[in-house]
């Protein structure tokens, strides 16, 4: 059996997310005229079939390519935060969820890891705001590295676990997609809002929890998609996305060599092999992702899925999603291997290797109608 070389693993997971229900239909009905002519718009722009990748189509291009037909690119469904509803509203139900499925309160935790892209404030991240409404008495520290900031915020926790300073650390991260778009730009059509919350603590049995890991940096795609400060009205501002218009083959030259060289990595730290490993969970910034990555490493149907169609893309919540679906559905047991991995553009790509336990999930997400009536939601408890 493979031994843990960190000691600690996943003991609760919960996820959450916002009060809005967003489906193809109110794109169909409110812009009509730009889903007809989608090919002239930004999504189809940044995930389209580029010159290159028609001569040489990588694994990337063929893996697209079925959604190239689709103006959504594979997206069907997206939360989205109402007006007035705050980051720190599902980081909220996340880490409660993840607090009360371990059967623990928040005196229980050491120290909290909080990554919150973006926060509900200018300046400061929402670490310090999750402590005060959960009781906090340990430190709450805010962190983020992106679309990787679940992987890379587990490893911290069991790395900083390992060495003795902490027994018990609260991972909570948010990802606020729909406060940088627009309705009538299509860059809004593949993304959404989500949080998770992970729980992690020393493992109590030999060969269980964090095996391995490796993170590198992404600068190669830096700027892919920058985030503008805009005017909106009289001493009024609005965080507005804009992709690079290399924002398609940043992504199509970098990812099968982020993804080898993590995934690598974290195997040779856990002395394991692709083969090894019953369960991959693998971010999904795209329809195609999770497909992409199991061409690139060999990885039969039944051993990852995918939740890109029910959420879109939601950054670093991603990871806790797709994670707890799959354990949720039965695809993930106790005792089985389960490998990691993200990629966050201008951030870090990480991966990661663990056996589980048993994880006790949070309550199973609500689903909220397409006028965004959502009983979670209540402005008092935040």
């Amino acid at each position: 059996m493979l031994h843990s070389k960190f000691g600690a693993g996943l003991r609760s997971l919960a996820i959450a997310f916002p009060s809005i229900l967003r489906t193809n239909d109110h794109f169909r009905s409110a812009h009509p005229d730009m889903v007809a002519h989608a090919e002239q718009f930004s999504l189809a722009k940044v995930w389209g079939k580029g010159e290159a990748a028609a001569a040489a189509p990588t694994a990337f291009d063929l893996t697209m390519a079925p959604y190239l037909a689709d103006p959504f690119r594979g997206a069907a469904e997206r939360r989205l935060r109402a007006p007035g509803e705050p980051a720190l509203a599902m980081e909220l139900r996340a880490a409660r969820g993840a607090l009360d499925a371990a059967g623990i309160t928040a005196k229980d935790v050491d120290l909290t890891l909080v990554s919150s892209f973006v926060g509900d404030r200018f300046g400061v991240g929402n670490a310090a705001y999750l402590a005060k409404e959960l009781q906090l008495r340990a430190p709450a520290i805010n962190f983020e590295t992106a679309c990787s900031s679940s992987v890379v915020g587990l490893q911290l926790a069991a790395s900083l676990i390992a060495s003795g300073a902490y027994g018990r650390v609260l991972v909570v991260v948010s990802t606020s997609n729909s406060v940088q778009v627009v309705d009538d730009d299509s860059l809004g059509w593949f993304v959404g809002d989500g949080a998770g919350a992970l729980l992690v603590e020393r493992s109590s049995a030999e060969g269980f929890g964090v095996l391995g890991w490796k993170t590198i940096n992404s600068i190669e795609t830096n700027d892919m998609f920058v985030i503008h400060s805009v005017p909106e009205r009289a001493r009024r501002t609005r965080l507005c996305t804009s992709a690079n218009e290399n924002a398609g083959a940043m992504a199509r030259n970098t990812a099968e060599p982020y993804l080898r060289a993590c995934v690598d990595g974290a195997l040779s730290m856990a002395s394991a092999s692709v083969r090894d490993v019953d369960f991959w969970v693998f971010n999904t910034p795209n329809a195609w992702y999770a497909d992409f990555c199991a061409r690139v490493l060999g990885v039969e149907q039944g051993r990852y899925h995918s939740v890109y169609p029910r959420y879109a893309n939601i950054g670093a919540a991603l990871m806790p999603a797709t994670l707890y679906h799959a354990l949720h559905e039965g695809r993930i047991h106790p005792g089985n291997l389960v490998g990691l991995y993200s990629v966050g553009s201008t951030s870090t790509a990480s991966a990661l290797i663990m056996r589980i336990g048993n994880v006790a999930l949070g309550p199973y997400p609500e689903r909220p109608d397409e006028k965004g009536t959502f009983p979670c939601f209540d402005r008092a408890s935040v």
